[in-house]
């Protein structure tokens, strides 16, 4: 069926922004993007969201090996001994000496929902053959695997990895997967923030849905 996403604000990434803007989905794909009037005008048997603040480009998530084998994502029922954050530097080290594979399953899984909730669509790896069972929980959550982006260093870099992909500090034509476009993936991230300059800094940037090819996969109720 075929649903169009309207907000205040469509950021595509690459073209002009659009007030009062809409995007088409049928299936995994962008049908059509621009002023709410003329998509629905086009679209008029279409199942509509509404959200607040702005729709851009799902996001780039450059740390996300990092996030998923040298941090712990915490089972909420661990939240009273372990806090609710992900687990870094000593603090993963002392776990992980006595994690067995279930239990480190568990954070991966938890890692991926997480990104999820912050508007990630897409994961730099690598992912490969050297840890299959990590392989295939990215696989399974249907977030797209990238390639570290060129000059910058596939595994380890300086500080501690952060869920939200702009607290790495770039703009969101830097931190998106890629434009929004006609025909396009539908790799949707909606924030309830009244414009581009409100996804930076330290203020908050709420992500209240993330659409990964076509499906909602986050929202918040």
């Amino acid at each position: 069926m075929l649903t169009i996403h309207a907000a205040p604000l469509v950021l595509p990434v690459g073209a002009a922004a659009v007030v009062d803007g809409a995007v088409a989905v049928d299936g995994d794909r962008i049908a059509a993007l621009g002023p709410y009037g003329e998509v629905v005008a086009a679209h008029p048997a279409a199942r509509v969201r509404r959200w607040p603040g702005l729709i851009a480009p799902g996001l780039r998530q450059d740390r996300a090996r990092e996030l998923l084998t040298r941090c712990y994502h915490p089972d909420p029922r661990e939240a009273g001994a372990l806090g609710e954050l992900p687990l870094w530097g000593e603090d993963f080290e002392r776990l992980a000496t006595t994690m067995d594979a279930t239990r480190r399953a568990g954070s991966v899984r938890r890692g991926l929902q997480r990104m999820l909730r912050h508007g990630t669509t897409h994961v730099a790896g690598p992912f490969g053959a050297d840890d299959p069972a990590l392989r295939a929980a990215v696989s399974r959550s249907g977030l797209v695997r990238v390639a570290a982006l060129p000059g910058e260093p596939p595994l380890v870099r300086e500080g501690v990895p952060d869920l939200d992909p702009f607290a790495a500090g770039g703009d969101l034509a830097r931190t998106a997967h890629g434009p929004l476009t006609a025909g396009g993936r539908a790799d949707l991230a909606v924030f309830d923030v009244p414009d581009e300059a409100a996804l930076y800094g330290g203020g908050p940037r709420p992500c209240v849905a993330t659409v990964l090819a076509g499906r909602l996969v986050h929202r918040v109720r």
